[in-house]
């Protein structure tokens, strides 16, 4: 990408170096080529910033301390606890592809553990990881194909060969050619893409999970072709992009982790279209996710499975797949574009919601973590999240696909730190506690130390050290919450421009313990989530801050070496916070910890720096009956309780989390809080008129109002549709009134009932006076009163119609 912005400094005259320079610019050139490491050939669009080898980064501090955590926790030891990483009879190292566990398993688990073990140079991991990849490299038939044979067969696809779990076995091969030179994974990736060439169109990636993610596979056809130059790869790209399902013109797929991995999948084939409009389709389907499901903090959305209409509070879990996803498309995409915004979007999830998801020594995971969550139970919490079951209480033994795949979090976080640029110089693109060795400038190795507790501190010290002066440009990025960023070189400021965004960029000739400050000043902010109840949250720099809630744990299932936890909390958690809007920083103190920081920081005691705040409970605000938080209320809202200091932590720290606040009113604008509130379902529903519409308290000017939410059935139908309240207690209820939608197609229903739940059935409510059905107006019905929990309206469509309604309300 070009560079928009570029403003040259001169440097004071007593750095005795005339030419070097401070620029400012939005993106890193890309323009050349670098000489020492592969980015993309032509005629790819040249990434502004090129992967470095696995292994050029070495984790220190708390980013080592995780990955410490991994070798020793569920896993570096999933040989110990998963039946699936048994390697005796798997298929995955058959010469003929028979044996048990061939599907994604197994190569999710090594995509991280080979890096894992390569990061820390650890023997064990890596001569483990070792012996399944060569026996990976030992199954290749003669056609090309590896991998089990039940995916050739298609026995998942419906007969037609099955190449997702191939596509992420392929990682840890290039991740083992990067740091090795292995010739033979070349070979090997050559004559299996080969053989995806002779795949009819119509059985290639035609459906099912290797449909939605194929980006996976169009990843590994760029880095073959980048690394040999064969062109016919660029002919199986382009065929891959277009058999993959449609991320250009729609949202294929809602289910949670194909949006993480795969809204990508237009950015990825931009390097080879160098049509602007495909990036836009990858940032469109980001933006669409993220505007409705996404407003919340943290970086990620809810989508408990999948992305359900009207689930959209902050009660609402991701499962842990999905971060570390979302974290490798942010990687990716920085590479490919420049743009600093993927790169905050990464540390977003990585240091604000990521951490949650498994317990501080790393030894269990669940399977979904939300914004909102003050209770780690088994109990299941079915239908305010999608799965039935234990999906909230942690253990290494359960959580078939997160326990696995969870295992490249951390490590590729730490590869993607830094990043080499096409002039020959280096790029800081995420920031933490590590040291890189890396070519740069003439060819010269150079080594840089980064010395830093950030994110919970706000500056970051780079040592460098080489064998000689070498001269290369310097990239650091400044993050978009940074308003003044502050450099200096060996001690001297260095004037940085008023306006600077994007990437600091510091040339000149580097010699040995040359030292480089950067400073990112860090602010309070609020964001007001306006789409979503109008909750707060509080952001202090990469952090998101969360009420500091007391914990108690208690064993359950699992083993003595490996045991199962349930989280309960042990303080109040019902808090709406009082907080200045427009000036957010009055609000807030923060406090930084003594002393070193902890080698796990992310944890509720061992918290580096906290937020003094003030607040007020919210009585009426309580847990559901299975134990779930109950769903936070339209704000500003009324309490009658007095203050009270309030203590926050960032996000990361928190398995109990109240992250989305209700916040304190007072005077006719604040709401007074609901003690239920019901649970809105549909027959059908779209994304974009959710059934959540039908009780939010707005009223329509009339039946055609389009300027508020409303409800309506997506396409006609003979069969008779339904809307459902669902209380968590047994309500009172004796009449209900419905204001209708009637707008082109959507015309007032034939004919409608009330039915209620006796215990084990919906039966038709008694007594009731006429269905009135009215234009303009509420349409209603009295019946004799029913106590229950669940209350169904039964619609019969009009026919070649579909039915809106704009506005429910009991009696």
């Amino acid at each position: 990408m070009k560079l928009l912005l570029s403003v040259i400094l001169c440097i004071p005259p007593l750095f005795g170096q005339a030419e070097r320079a401070v620029k400012a610019a939005v993106s890193p050139p890309s323009r050349g080529a670098n000489r020492y490491y592969t980015g993309n050939r032509a005629p790819l669009l040249p990434n502004p910033l090129i992967k470095l080898p696995v292994g050029s980064v070495r984790p220190h501090g708390y980013l080592r301390r995780q990955m410490e955590l991994m070798a020793e926790g569920f896993s570096g030891r999933l040989t110990e606890i998963s039946r699936f990483c048994r390697i005796e009879d798997n298929a995955w190292v058959h010469r003929e592809g028979t044996g048990h566990s061939g599907w994604e398993e197994v190569p999710y688990w090594l995509r991280g553990y080979w890096n894992l073990g390569c990061l820390l140079n650890d023997q064990r991991i890596l001569n483990e990881a070792n012996r399944w990849l060569d026996g990976v490299l030992g199954s290749q038939r003669a056609s090309g194909y590896f991998g089990a044979r039940t995916n050739l067969a298609g026995e998942r696809t419906r007969g037609v060969p099955d190449i997702w779990p191939n596509m992420v076995m392929l990682f840890p091969l290039r991740a083992r050619y990067e740091a090795t030179g292995d010739k033979r994974i070349l070979d090997f990736m050559l004559r299996y893409f080969r053989w995806q060439t002779t795949i009819p169109l119509e059985q290639f990636i035609p459906s099912s999970w290797q449909h939605w993610r194929a980006g996976d596979n169009l990843d590994s056809i760029y880095w073959l072709y980048n690394h040999t130059g064969e062109a016919w790869l660029l002919e199986l790209a382009r065929a891959n992009h277009e058999r993959t399902a449609d991320w250009v013109g729609d949202v294929p797929t809602w289910h949670v982790v194909n949006i993480a991995e795969c809204f990508r999948e237009p950015g990825q084939y931009y390097q080879q279209s160098r049509d602007i409009r495909y990036l836009r389709a990858a940032e469109r389907v980001y933006d669409t996710v993220r505007g409705i499901y996404g407003q919340v903090p943290g970086g990620m959305y809810g989508a408990d499975e999948n992305a359900r209409p009207g689930f959209t509070g902050p009660r609402q879990g991701t499962e842990t797949c999905a971060f570390v996803e979302m974290m490798f498309s942010g990687e990716m995409l920085a590479g490919i574009t420049g743009d600093v915004k993927w790169a905050d979007r990464v540390e977003e999830v990585a240091f604000n919601s990521f951490p949650a998801s498994m317990t501080p020594d790393l030894k269990g995971l669940h399977y979904l973590t939300a914004p909102n969550q003050v209770q780690l139970d088994r109990v299941d919490k079915s239908p305010m999240v999608q799965n039935g079951g234990d999906m909230f209480s942690y253990n290494p033994h359960q959580y078939r696909c997160c326990q696995h795949n969870v295992a490249f979090g951390w490590p590729y976080f730490t590869e993607y730190q830094w990043m080499a640029t096409r002039d020959n110089g280096l790029a800081a693109v995420l920031y933490g506690p590590g040291e890189l060795t890396a070519k740069a400038g003439d060819g010269t190795t150079v080594k840089i130390t980064e010395a830093t507790n950030y994110p919970f501190d706000e500056v970051i010290h780079f040592t460098v050290s080489t064998p000689k002066p070498v001269r290369f440009p310097l990239s650091l990025r400044v993050p978009g919450w940074c308003e003044r960023p502050a450099l200096q070189v060996n001690g001297v400021p260095l004037p940085v421009p008023r306006d600077a965004r994007g990437w600091l960029v510091v040339e000149r000739l580097w010699r040995e313990g040359d030292k480089v400050r950067l400073e990112l000043p860090a602010r309070i902010t609020l964001t007001q989530w306006t789409k979503n109840r109008n909750t707060v949250s509080v952001n202090r720099g990469p952090l998101t801050y969360s009420l500091r809630i007391g914990e108690r744990w208690e064993k359950k299932e699992g083993t003595e070496k490996w045991p199962g936890f349930e989280v309960y909390p042990t303080t109040p958690w019902n808090y709406g916070l009082i907080a200045d809007l427009a000036d957010p920083a009055s609000s807030f103190e923060v406090v930084r910890k003594p002393g070193v920081l902890a080698a796990q920081p992310f944890t509720v005691d061992d918290a580096p720096i906290l937020l003094r705040a003030r607040g007020k409970r919210i009585p009426q605000w309580k847990q559901e009956p299975n134990g779930m938080v109950g769903e936070v209320q339209p704000g500003p809202v009324r309490s009658d309780q007095p203050a009270e200091s309030l203590t926050l932590i960032p996000m990361g720290c928190a398995r109990l989390r109240i992250s989305a606040f209700p916040r304190i009113g007072e005077g006719p604008g604040a709401k007074e809080w609901q003690e239920s509130v019901p649970i809105w379902l549909a027959s059908r529903s779209g994304h974009f008129d959710p059934p959540s519409a039908l009780g939010d308290g707005i009223l329509p000017r009339d039946s055609a109002d389009r300027s508020i939410p409303r409800f309506l059935w997506p396409e006609p139908s003979s069969e008779p549709q339904w809307i459902e309240l669902m209380y968590s207690e047994p309500r009172r209820i004796a009449g209900a009134e419905v204001y209708w939608a009637e707008e082109g197609s959507v015309r007032l229903p034939s004919a409608w009932r009330v039915l209620y739940w006796d215990g084990a059935g919906f039966r038709p409510v008694s007594g009731a006076s006429e269905y009135e059905l009215r234009k303009d107006a509420f349409s209603r019905v009295r019946f004799d009163p029913v106590r229950t929990p669940r209350l169904r309206l039964e619609i019969q469509l009009r026919e070649r119609s579909t039915a809106g309604i704009l506005e429910c309300r009991l009696n």
